[in-house]
């Protein structure tokens, strides 16, 4: 009786909580009889082995704003600059990889990567101590990782200024005349614990002088991106993304 009860509840739940996947899946059945027959028997199609993708039927491609933007810009500020190496510090994996394709790319991590592709290396570092010398890098980015460091979240050690200390040591490693993308959620400062902070424009720009900002592009929370944006718009954000382009 607890489990029909359970079974009942989790049913429920399923129909309150998600509607149109029900509706859809309910959808997808008789289509998926009817392909059957269509299949012509050029493949052995079992009940069990369905596999139902019900949120793909869209009229447009859906893409995260933050995550799909930020590495673009990145890519085509290094690709007007021509760096003869870059080194990336745990921004998101897809950005080095494909850019090792055009310019010799060093991707370092708390969690190091495990990805062999020619023209790309990969090896451990911590934020905290980076492990080159002062004034070594002539470009480097750290995207979407500042704002995590200190919380815990991905294993590091727990530090309210953590996130300071981080940028400290990318301001001590990059050559002077060295350039340096940095991205990070922009808009009304906060923790949201343990997942991010949240920073003001003025914040960053401050924690990185006396590095010059040469660009700040961003992604608003309405979506879409803004090149050279006012960094006025970033108090009236919750949760944007902003992209800054120093140089030392």
């Amino acid at each position: 009786m607890f489990l029909k009860n359970y079974a009942i509840q989790q049913v429920k739940f399923v129909l309150i909580r998600f509607p149109k996947l029900v509706i859809r899946f309910f959808q997808f059945l008789p289509e998926f009889i009817r392909f059957r027959k269509l299949n012509g028997g050029r493949f052995l199609i079992k009940l069990r082995d369905i596999y139902p993708c019900l949120k793909d039927k869209v009229t447009t491609t859906p893409f995260d704003h933050h995550y799909t933007y930020h590495p673009a810009w990145a890519a085509r500020c290094i690709a007007g600059t021509r760096p003869a190496e870059h080194v990336d510090i745990s921004s998101i994996l897809y950005f080095g990889s494909m850019l090792s394709a055009f310019v010799p790319t060093r991707f370092y991590d708390y969690r190091p990567a495990e990805l062999n592709l020619s023209g790309y290396q990969t090896g451990f570092a911590d934020l905290n101590a980076l492990p080159f010398p002062d004034n070594e890098l002539e470009s480097l980015s750290c995207m979407h990782t500042i704002e995590h460091i200190g919380l815990g979240r991905y294993g590091d050690k727990a530090d309210g200024n953590g996130d300071l200390k981080a940028i400290a040591e990318l301001k001590r490693v990059l050559k002077p005349g060295g350039n340096l993308y940095f991205v990070t959620p922009v808009g009304k400062p906060k923790i949201e614990y343990n997942a991010h902070r949240i920073y003001s424009f003025e914040q960053i720009v401050s924690y990185f002088a006396p590095l010059k900002l040469k660009e700040f592009s961003m992604v608003p929370d309405t979506g879409g991106f803004i090149n050279n944006a006012d960094p006025a718009t970033v108090a009236d954000q919750n949760y944007a993304c902003g992209c800054f382009w120093f140089e030392k």
